[in-house]
Parts: structure tokens; sequence; C-alpha cells
């Protein structure tokens, strides 16, 4: 059950493994773009190269769904990137309901942890198979495994670290429970102080939105935390005002004086935006409508100066 492309990689792991994939579940089909076509997930796209038969409910909760889910008698029941379970589904199998986790739980529950392991500047984090029970992301461990946070990796970098370790973790997973190997341990025994557990909210359009009272090292935190995707921005002001919406994807920290909301450019191959405790130096934007491109492709083109502000 799942549906990015973060859960295509151990639906793959386990399609050329030795145990046997009786179907998939992922969301329905959505219209997109321009021409409004449906779009199929990427685990239905996969699913369909791969000849598995795909099941979209529009609620899990749907007696039709839950019928037809029961037919498959599936030993096991295996969720990355999904929605959360009623009882009725993931309590069906008889070996149980196990979820891949984005984080080293209990840390970072919630729909966003790899944007918030670099927002709140982690030097670590990882994945954690865990059996599936009646709240989001508390149930008993199986397994974990650590990744390191490089100081340049965003969150595409880190996705796709934790994309290709899912791999492992999904067998290793299996083989514990094909074996009758599990050793389960509760989350509360890691949780020595409740109020040290850090959330990993789903991100909205305004939480992307860089903020007057953020440290320079903050906002660049933020822009690693939600690049490529769906990335940090800025309103732009001329001085005739103008407005003009700009994604980041790539900053620098720059310690030196600065006056929060003043715009620094030499207008050819230097653009920062100014916080509390120095510049943010743009590497690389977007202009709405346009073509992301790194700062030497945009100064060339955009005629800006040390007048204009952002917010």
């Amino acid at each position: 059950m799942g549906t990015p492309e973060f859960a295509v990689a151990s639906l793959d792991a386990v399609v050329n493994s030795k145990h046997e994939i009786v179907a998939v579940v992922t969301v329905p089909d959505k219209k997109a773009g321009r021409g409004k076509k449906l779009k199929y997930s990427a685990v239905k796209e996969y699913a369909l190269e791969n000849n598995i038969k795909v099941l979209q409910p529009v609620k899990l909760k749907d007696s039709d769904f839950i019928q037809e889910l029961e037919t498959f008698n599936a030993d096991l029941f295996i969720v990355v990137a999904f929605r959360m379970l009623p009882r009725d589904v993931w309590a069906m199998p008889p070996m149980g309901t196990f979820n891949i986790h984005a984080s080293l739980l209990p840390q970072y529950r919630g729909a966003a942890p790899i944007n918030h392991a670099i927002i709140n500047d982690e030097s670590k984090t990882g994945l954690t198979s865990f059996m599936i029970d009646d709240k989001i992301d508390t149930g008993r461990i199986i397994l974990q495994h650590e990744v390191d946070i490089q100081p340049e990796d965003n969150v595409g970098d880190l996705h796709d670290k934790l994309m290709e370790l899912s791999r492992k973790t999904v067998i290793e997973t299996l083989e514990l429970i094909e074996k009758g190997k599990l050793e389960l341990i509760s989350q509360e025994d890691f949780i020595v102080d409740v109020n040290k557990l850090k959330p990993a909210p789903k991100i909205f359009k305004e939480d992307c939105h860089l903020k007057y009272n953020q440290k320079v090292e903050e906002a660049h935190l933020w822009v690693r935390g939600l690049s490529p995707y769906p990335a940090a921005f800025v309103l732009w002001q001329s001085p005739n005002g103008k407005e003009y919406l700009v994604k980041i994807y790539k900053s620098k920290v720059i310690k030196t004086e600065s006056e929060v909301g003043k715009i620094y450019t030499d207008n050819k191959n230097y653009l920062a935006l100014g916080f509390d405790g120095g510049q943010l130096e743009i590497i690389e934007l977007q202009l709405q409508s346009k073509k992301r491109i790194d700062i030497l492709d945009f100064l060339r083109g955009f005629d800006i100066n040390n007048d204009w502000t952002w917010r």
C-alpha cells in the first residue's frame, strides 16, 4: 500500500525477491496539468508495468473494498507512504501490517519527516519499520537503519538516500517476520521526555514563505528542507511596487552586516536577502511561471538593484 515514488523502491525490492505481491493499493487517479488528464500514482504506474493487480479505493472503510481485499488472502500488508488505515484493514492479515516510515521513530511522526529533519538541522535520520496500530506512527518498532545528513543535503538528496535504503529495510523486515524472529520494541522505551519529541506535520504553502523574524541560518535550513519540492519562496518588490514570487532552491549563508528585508546585488553574480545575522545568498531560483535557473543566468536577463526589497 503506497502512493509516491518513495514507495516504489520497496515495492520493487519485494517484487524481485522470493515473496509474492498479490496486489497493490494506491490512491484514485487524479486530474492534473492544463489538459486535466488523469494522472496515475507512481505505485500504480509500476504495478501496471509489472502486471500487478491494482486497487484504488476512495474510502478505505468502504465495505466493497474490504471484501475485495479479503479475497487475496494475503499473509501480510506492507505500507509505505500511504494513508492512515482503519482497523478493519490493518488487522486483516494473519501476520499483521507493517509500515516503513522515513524517520527514527518516535521522532518525526507525521506526514513530512524528511523535510523536518533538515529544517531542524539534524545530523542523522533514518528508516523505521514498525507494526501498525490505531494511532499514526506509534506502533512497536521492528528495526531501524540510520542515515547521515550532510551539510549540503536538501530534501531531494535525503529522500533519494532513504528511498534506496528502503529496499534493504523492507526485505530485512520481511525476513524477520517470516522466520518468526521479531523482537518488537515499544516506542515508549525510547521516550525519555515527551516534550522533546519533534513532530513532522504536513507542510502547507504558507509554511514555505520565508519570514522576517527568521535568523539567516534558519532561513537557509528551510530552503534546504523544502528543495526541490515544494520550495521555499519570498516576494520581491521593485521600487515601483511591482511584486514577484520567487522560489529559492539553493542558498548560502553569508555572515555579514545586513538589513532585514533588503535585497543585495551587484547585478552580475551575487544576489542575497537581508536577514537577522547575515545575508542569504541565492544560488538557484525560479520566478513564477519561469524555469528554475542559477543566479548567473538570472542576473544576465533580469534588471534588479539594491533599491528592491523582499517580504
